[in-house]
């Protein structure tokens, strides 16, 4: 019997979704014109209830900045997939060290697709991953450094922070203002790009994650099938194209690993592309079922 596991991809025989930046709006509290990398969004174990409860928790606040007017989502999920056009970016061109197994199991869900009607795209790398992750890491810093401040200049509360996240403030405390204008123009201009990379196909797929659950005593994964990891969370980079662009993007599970381990694939579509994002989610899960499946017994 296995322990405890963790990682993003321990979640993913449930549907998790990112909804596009401002649907779902944060607490109006501190600064909020700068930090709109992340966002809050539902988790259930089918589409349908992942609807419902986002209709619950989106709509504008006049106190936050950038939101978005909400929608019904739960009533039209159900719509025709076939033609839907999905781009397969893989490994992002080699570029995300991936636990052996996992393109394979993702790339078997995209033939499902394509028996639902779908049609699947292999797309080359649309940016440099290089430039995405530095973007990512900067602004990252940069927010944290802001938003933890005080707890890093109290040594007491500090003495209490993961070593990790004292790095990551003492990264952004060392930044200048035109580090972060670059890392910011970076953005600007990936955003640009996935806009004209969906005029070429509806949704974007990738892994949800780039290794298999791990054990929850582990800090972070040192390695991935022989590449080391120079930071803490370079493990979980093919999530940061998505999460720098604030892309609507929905976790469907596509099965279990040859150890019995479950895993997911994103599902990305432009800003404002919410519903159709759930949409083809919902046929998905109409065809599959992977939340009501259970691992083979190893």
């Amino acid at each position: 019997m296995m322990g405890s596991l963790r990682n993003p991809a321990a979640f993913c025989n449930v549907y998790g979704f990112r909804p596009s930046y401002g649907l779902v709006p944060g607490s109006p509290e501190g600064e909020q014109f700068m930090a709109t990398l992340a966002t809050e969004g539902p988790m259930a174990r089918s589409v349908e209830d992942l609807a419902r409860l986002l209709e619950v928790i989106a709509g504008p606040d006049p106190a936050v900045p950038f939101c978005r007017p909400s929608e019904p989502f739960a009533d039209r999920l159900d719509a025709d997939v076939k033609g839907l056009r999905i781009g397969w970016l893989g490994d992002w061109g080699g570029a995300y060290a991936m636990e052996p197994g996992i393109l394979e199991l993702c790339e078997a869900a995209l033939a499902q697709f394509e028996a639902m009607g779908c049609t699947v795209v292999p797309l080359a790398p649309p940016y440099p991953a290089e430039k995405l992750w530095h973007s990512w890491m900067t602004l990252r810093a940069f927010l944290n450094a802001g938003r933890r401040r005080a707890l890093y200049d109290d040594r007491e509360k500090r003495a209490l922070l993961k070593p990790e996240a004292v790095w990551e403030i003492e990264q952004g405390l060392e930044l200048s203002a035109e580090a972060v204008h670059a890392a910011s123009l970076l953005r600007s201009r990936w955003y640009v790009q996935a806009a004209r990379m969906f005029a070429q196909v509806d949704v974007i797929a990738l892994p949800s994650a780039q290794v298999w659950p791990f054990p929850a005593e582990w800090r972070h994964p040192a390695e991935i099938s022989g590449r080391a990891m120079d930071t803490y969370h370079r493990w979980m980079e093919v999530v940061v194209p998505v999460s720098l662009a604030g892309l609507p993007c929905l976790s469907v599970p596509v099965g279990f690993g040859a150890e019995g381990l479950p895993m997911g694939m994103q599902l990305a579509g432009p800003v404002g592309a919410d519903l159709r994002v759930l949409q083809l989610g919902q046929a998905w899960h109409r065809a599959t079922d992977w939340p009501g499946a259970r691992p083979p017994v190893i």
